[in-house]
């Protein structure tokens, strides 16, 4: 019997190893349908063909990109990634919906900088409408509400170039930049009929998503100057504010706080006479955020129902007990209220647990599924749409105030009719 050196017998089962490995790697392509090959350059280049049950011809798509390889004037424009990147763009785009949307790496990142609460750019919430990029809402005391940008404005260009055709992304990257650097927007005042620039300077963009304070009638400055006013200022007792400018990373432990600070100040000073949640130009988050917050005031019951893409409806009940369940409820919604601030609003509206005061709210009542890709980018699918209480859906209608009051043109910062109406709701 022959026998074989050890280092031959290692050299065998490597061979054996490798045969056994690029056939089950072989089998694994054919099954997804992929090819490797070698391009002119010797790089490898890994094909995915379409699924079986998509009959699209992708022909087409690899004729363009090998056209413009080889006739575009400017090779040195012909970034791979990023024409990688527009294909998929617009293959989200064909769906013609606003929400679902692919995020570039960059794009990505801004997107969980915001819910995270800190960022450099003028402080406003971006959204899209009749296809145009418009404002859901300003931030409070940040740069674009300075400048007097406001809820509903549209923005017609950005540094002179028409935003005409740009997704939510593209506006956002083009407006953020460094701090202390400026640009210049091309506004469309809701209405107005003819547009204006403005000019903003960049800044960090770090709030607290809650604010709150306990005062009497009379010390709040926000109403000092609205004629009428006066005679709900001289009332006793005190009144309660949370404001929330988003459902994000830090809304939950920020709001805990605030509500213990109110609880604290009613056991000291005796009862107070009620609560203003404040929701104006609040551009929505997380949707575990709006039960959260809506579970504050609620006892029992469903906040809000999401029905899926599969046909599947799931309930969301209220999760927790809250400590303001018995305190008098007014909420201030406007049109820069939109996604989980409608869920809460209209949660609380539904459920008779509070007073809605203000304008009718954004209107956007759909579900997206955050899903991240390779190399940091990300995909948004809307999966679903909400549906409150009573069934209806917040989707291109809003919620609708039980009193509507509407703001002048110019707002100061001693003229708060909405504020003011909510203080007179809750003294009567």
């Amino acid at each position: 019997m022959k026998s074989f050196a050890f280092s031959k017998i290692r050299f065998l089962v490597v061979i054996f190893a490798l045969l056994i490995l690029s056939g089950g790697i072989g089998y694994r392509l054919g099954e997804r349908r992929v090819r490797v090959a070698l391009d002119q350059n010797n790089a490898i280049v890994v094909h995915e063909e379409a699924p079986p049950t998509v009959t699209a011809d992708f022909s087409l798509f690899w004729d363009v990109w090998t056209k413009l390889h080889r006739y575009y004037i400017e090779p040195v424009a012909l970034d791979a990634q990023k024409m990688v990147y527009g294909a998929i763009t617009g293959m989200v785009s064909a769906l013609d919906d606003p929400y679902t949307a692919f995020l570039t790496p960059k794009d990505n990142k801004d997107f969980k900088d915001d819910l995270g609460g800190s960022f450099e750019g003028i402080g406003a919430q971006l959204g899209l409408k009749d296809g145009r990029i418009i404002v859901i809402a300003p931030l409070h005391g940040m740069p674009a509400e300075k400048a007097g940008i406001r809820a509903g404005d549209f923005i017609l260009k950005v540094d002179g170039e028409e935003t005409v055709g740009w997704t939510v992304p593209e506006a956002v990257s083009k407006i953020r930049g460094p701090r202390g650097s400026t640009v210049t927007l091309t506004i469309l005042h809701e209405s107005d009929q003819k547009p204006i620039d403005i000019s903003l300077k960049r800044d960090v963009i770090n709030i607290p998503s809650v604010e709150s304070w306990v005062k009497t009638p009379g010390e709040i400055p926000e109403i000092s100057a609205l004629a009428g006013s006066e005679r709900f200022r001289k009332e006793p007792g005190r009144v309660a504010y949370i404001q929330l400018s988003r459902f994000g990373d830090h809304t939950n432990d920020e709001w805990d706080k605030a509500v213990d600070a109110i609880v604290v100040a009613q056991k000291m000073n005796g009862s107070l006479r009620g609560l203003i949640f404040d929701l104006r130009n609040n551009p929505g988050g997380y949707l575990d955020g709006a039960v959260f917050i809506a579970s504050e005031f609620l006892g029992q019951g469903i906040v809000v129902s999401q029905v899926n893409s599969d046909g599947t409806k799931q309930d969301y009940p209220v999760d927790r007990k809250g400590k303001l369940l018995d305190i008098p409820l007014v909420v201030l919604v406007n049109k820069g209220s939109a996604s989980a601030a409608e869920i809460a609003a209209g949660a609380l509206r539904d459920r008779k647990r509070a007073k809605l005061i203000g304008e009718t709210t954004f209107g956007k009542g759909s579900v997206q599924t955050p899903y991240d890709l390779s190399g940091g980018a990300g995909l948004h699918i809307t999966t679903g749409k909400w549906l409150l209480p009573n069934g209806d859906s917040i989707h291109k209608t809003g919620v609708k105030p039980d009193i509507e009051v509407k703001l002048e043109e110019t707002v100061t910062a001693s003229n708060d009719a909405q504020l003011a109406k909510a203080i007179e709701i809750l003294l009567k």
